[in-house]
């Protein structure tokens, strides 16, 4: 799956452009819209983007998970090399995922403050009035979205594409980051 960005000076457009893709079978679930004015979306019926395309909740609580399972490995591989823990092996399995849990739901209190990694350069734009069109495209189904995209909407500015899936260790950058 790919994820267009547009970007779209006004709010007639943006429902215009959601008739179309609906009108393409493209499910609300598919393409989301991150916009300063809310209560016009609202009013407007167009799907708002989640809390997940608003925020790094998802890719920090990823990072924290991995973590998570890397301190619970390098303990528990530790402990039973020095034999410093006796316990039966449910006991290990439940230290383990308990680790994980606890990395991805420390990890997450630190995403949901962060802004997300891919819509983060439009932050000024969005802030500026303008309304960030995301749309989840199946690679097959790619360059005709981008062609009936440019014909019946050429006020929306193609801006970026990327994966539809969060990677927890690639910045907006597209370079690997691992902290």
């Amino acid at each position: 799956m790919k994820r267009l960005f547009y970007l779209v000076d006004q709010m007639d457009s943006v429902e215009a452009i959601s008739e179309d893709l609906h009108q393409e079978g493209i499910t609300d679930w598919r393409f989301h819209i991150l916009s300063r004015d809310e209560a016009g979306l609202f009013t407007r019926k167009l799907h708002s983007a989640s809390l997940f395309d608003r925020t790094d909740l998802a890719r920090y609580t990823e990072r924290g998970a991995i973590v998570g399972g890397l301190f619970a490995l390098a303990f528990i591989a530790t402990a039973q090399w020095t034999q410093a823990f006796t316990m039966p092996a449910a006991a290990w399995i439940a230290l383990f995922l308990f680790m994980v849990a606890a990395g991805a739901f420390l990890a997450g209190f630190g995403g949901i403050g962060a802004e997300n990694y891919r819509v983060r350069r439009f932050h000024d734009a969005i802030e500026n009035g303008q309304h960030l069109v995301m749309v989840d495209v199946r690679e097959k189904d790619e360059e005709r979205m981008k062609e009936l995209m440019a014909q019946r909407h050429p006020e929306a500015r193609l801006q970026r594409e990327t994966s539809a899936f969060n990677n927890p260790f690639v910045e907006e950058d597209g370079k690997l980051h691992l902290f």
